[in-house]
């Protein structure tokens, strides 16, 4: 739909499991919060300073890659972590553990004579 030059979009059901789950009670609009916690809570999220560092330092993000660093980052969850280096070959991404963010990055050639701060953890991978 279009008025006076804006676009709409007009809301469909998703095809994500749950995501159109509704409580009793709730008035029918709210999905389900423990639906939506576990959506949240699935995969990792880059913040745009990590995107953008990502994009300069030349460091390829494939599903293998994606995949260690989720395993990395649910690894340091349940030790506890809250801030977590996680270095590997392509490189240190420094994450956020309740927030599933990855805040920076650096590549291999970058991390001689660096120092990390506001971690409380460290993953190899």
């Amino acid at each position: 739909m279009n008025m006076n030059n804006v676009g709409f979009v007009e809301s469909k059901p998703s095809a994500i499991p749950g995501q159109n789950a509704v409580r009793s009670g709730t008035g029918g609009d709210q999905a389900d919060f423990q639906t939506l916690l576990q959506q949240r809570a699935t995969g990792l999220n880059f913040s745009k300073h990590a995107a953008k560092r990502m994009n300069e330092r030349g460091i390829p993000v494939d599903n293998q890659l994606m995949s260690d660093l989720e395993h990395a980052v649910e690894g340091a969850r349940k030790k506890g972590a809250r801030d977590v280096a996680v270095i590997g070959r392509q490189g240190v991404f420094i994450v956020n553990v309740p927030n599933n963010t990855v805040v920076t990055t650096m590549s291999q050639s970058d991390m001689r004579e660096r120092v990390f701060t506001n971690i409380d953890s460290a993953v190899l991978m």
